[in-house]
């Protein structure tokens, strides 16, 4: 058993927001994109970073875009605060991966895609909320900190997978007491996230439902884009999607709302 003592001190390595970060969070917080950017360029790694994923294919950008404030610009205060989280994210990236087949790359790319379909989903659900569309950045930290774990026992998790169909989730739980989604909580906890995102995330695992009738619906839609990012081939082949038990009867109702927005996606 992987004890309490051993998951808090890989949630302590949770980066907090060093103080560049701190200044642009809260400039973006107060809607001051242009002096937010102007801070963000003082952190050279956070502005690399920041070039890397907006330039993405999925970002759908024409030209390349280098200047902070005009990336800022483009993707608007909510999108920029959650580019932001994501970064301080990416700076608890393992170097090398042992359990997933990732690396930088594809570990951005992964964010990416959440991210770009998150914000697609609150669009056609006219929800305007900062806090609500950054809490996507917490399924990526979150299988940062489990593949740590998972190191701990892979001896004991390679035995489990090899002798029962067994989702990671569920192994993680066995082995830790922990699931993914309560990650994500311990570490929107760090990160003095309201209520409501805990209980949005907790709900997108799809066994935790919320008695809030909205956030319950969040968390339906989160389960879904979860599901259906995890199964895309390269993440497939890196072995993300043994982590989600999909249930279909949660999602049931959305269901082809959600493939509506992917098809809108698709053809963008």
């Amino acid at each position: 058993m992987i004890t309490k003592e051993i998951i808090d001190n890989f949630i302590e390595k949770v980066p907090p927001s060093p103080k560049v970060l701190k200044v642009t969070l809260m400039l973006l917080e107060q809607g001051e994109l242009i002096k937010a950017a102007q801070i963000a360029k003082e952190d050279l790694a956070l502005s690399a970073y920041l070039k890397n994923l907006v330039n993405k294919p999925i970002y759908g950008f024409k030209n390349q875009v280098d200047d902070i404030s005009q990336i800022f610009g483009i993707l608007g205060v909510s999108s920029s605060q959650q580019a932001v989280y994501n970064y301080m994210i990416s700076l608890l990236s393992p170097n090398k991966w042992k359990l997933f087949s990732l690396n930088k790359t594809s570990f951005h790319n992964l964010q990416a895609d959440l991210s770009v379909n998150w914000k697609k989903i609150l669009d056609f659900l006219n929800i305007k909320d900062k806090d609500i569309e950054s809490s996507i950045s917490l399924l990526p930290a979150s299988i940062i900190v489990s593949e740590a774990l998972f190191n701990e026992k892979i001896e004991d998790v390679n035995l489990l997978r090899s002798v029962s169909d067994i989702d990671l989730n569920t192994i993680l739980q066995r082995l830790c007491e922990v699931d993914l989604f309560d990650i994500c909580e311990l570490i929107a906890k760090k990160w003095e996230m309201n209520e409501s995102i805990i209980a949005i995330v907790q709900a997108s695992s799809g066994v935790k439902p919320s008695l809030d009738e909205n956030l319950n619906t969040l968390g339906k839609w989160m389960h879904l884009l979860l599901f259906f990012t995890l199964s895309k081939p390269n993440f497939i082949q890196a072995g993300l999607n043994d982590f989600i038990d999909f249930q279909v009867e949660y999602v049931q109702d959305i269901y082809d709302d959600f493939s509506k927005v992917i098809e809108i996606e698709s053809q963008s």
